[in-house]
């Protein structure tokens, strides 16, 4: 096979019979050639073996396979897909700090695979070919792999919509670091977009399983506080939000407003995306916020406060306060038949935070509520990822379920700005 043919993309149709479907995914042409030597045993005995047919597409450019099964088993049965393509092949623009905790989190996920990365620094690029990595310096240059089928978008902020879509340009499945992009209206372009090319787009909300969340949530499911009152939810430390970022590039970056720095966008966009979807089935109305740059940053801000009224009478509040020297409790809830607190921790610890005591409303003493089962773990939302790649199921969080998540930071920002509440009611539909 000539290496024109070799490095055009193709397309596998498999059919589920029992439901007479199909389901298409896009992978090079190097690794659909493995479907060949594929066979399984049926149930009714016989040999289940796979075909594949070479087909020129109308263009004449792409070339098309069709795999299909001779004796068909007498019930359904999955195709397992990742045994004929392999490892879904993942490159990661930005590797930085995020970006090569990703790779890790990538090489422990079954089904996924790192296999290149795009970073503007030599150091970087460095330590990302180290790590096994094609390193390029720009984006442009590793979408030219026709071998890759997905990409990380890792960059700052202010640079995830312009890099998300150029990766779903280049016909790439995508998964983007929050927040999906800098506005509700570009996480919306980003969404069609994906829709129109039937590529696979998600978030990496991974604290919509963390340990202390998940605590909080099956307490409020299980009735545990009645009627809910409040729900506060806060970062509190005197520490700037940078963290330890790659010192390479531009250390202070999460500081600076053109990149889409700041504690609201930082963890802000974790906690509203908590906060909305743990008042569910009950809506937002109306959202008042206060942004402030007081000790780290002057033009970002350092300190963020977002009130939001839900539709159930309840009222959550979301606070970002690296101006705090004192450690606030990480959550707070009040409801009709008790109140709860979370230990007050000066790090980041979601299994101390998880450890939370319930107050009854009629008096006795506090009691723990009980420690929800672990959540996904972060290679597990790779393994989600890859297998929605694969077409076998859904990424853990989708482009279209974070989109009321961006609109809550886009009515934060409003409502800092111009000094008085927003209203929600029409801006999107709350859904998880």
């Amino acid at each position: 096979m000539g290496s024109a043919a070799a490095a055009a993309d193709t397309r596998i149709r498999r059919r589920a019979h029992s439901k007479r479907v199909a389901r298409f995914m896009t992978v090079p042409f190097q690794l659909c050639v493995q479907a060949e030597t594929v066979r399984r045993p049926s149930a009714a005995g016989g040999p289940l073996s796979s075909t594949i047919s070479y087909y020129p597409t109308a263009s004449g450019v792409g070339k098309e396979f069709r795999i299909s099964t001779k004796e068909l088993e007498p019930i359904a049965t999955r195709w397992d897909i990742s045994r004929v393509m392999g490892p879904v092949r993942i490159g990661i623009v930005g590797f930085g700090r995020i970006g090569a905790e990703h790779a890790g989190w990538i090489a422990s996920a079954s089904g996924a695979r790192a296999v290149a990365a795009a970073d503007p620094t030599a150091a970087r690029r460095q330590l990302a070919s180290d790590r096994g990595l094609r390193a390029t310096a720009a984006i442009e240059s590793m979408l030219e792999d026709p071998s890759l089928e997905a990409v990380l978008v890792a960059s700052p902020t202010s640079m995830h919509f312009q890099h998300a879509r150029q990766a779903l340009e280049a016909d790439r499945h995508v998964m983007v670091e929050k927040p999906l992009a800098m506005s509700l209206a570009e996480a919306r372009w980003l969404t069609a977009e994906a829709a129109r090319r039937n590529r696979v787009l998600a978030v990496f909300h991974n604290r919509r399983w963390d340990m202390d969340y998940l605590t909080v949530e099956q307490a409020v499911r299980a009735g545990v506080f009645g009627r809910l009152i409040s729900v506060e939810s806060r970062l509190g430390q005197f520490d700037s939000c940078v963290g330890p970022a790659a010192r390479e590039y531009r250390p202070n970056w999460r500081n600076e407003a053109a990149f889409g720095g700041g504690g609201l966008l930082d963890w802000g966009s974790h906690f509203l995306d908590q906060m909305w979807r743990l008042m569910l089935p009950a809506r937002p109305l109306r959202l008042f916020a206060q942004l402030r740059g007081n000790v780290w940053t002057s033009d970002a801000d350092d300190f963020a406060r977002v009130v939001i009224d839900f539709d159930n009478g309840a009222c959550g509040l979301v606070e970002i306060n690296t101006t705090c020297a004192r450690p606030l409790p990480r959550w707070h809830i009040d409801g009709a038949l008790g109140s709860a607190d979370s230990p007050s921790s000066p790090q980041f610890d979601v299994g101390t935070w998880a450890k939370l005591e319930f107050t009854p409303a009629e008096g006795g003493e506090p009691r723990p509520l009980p420690p929800a089962p672990p959540g996904l773990t972060e290679a597990g939302i790779w393994e989600r990822f890859a297998s929605a790649v694969r077409g076998e199921g859904e990424a853990a969080a989708t482009a279209e379920s974070a989109l009321p998540t961006m609109a809550l930071l886009d009515a934060a920002r409003e409502s800092s700005r111009e000094g008085r509440a927003v209203g929600l009611t029409n801006k999107i539909d709350f859904k998880p």
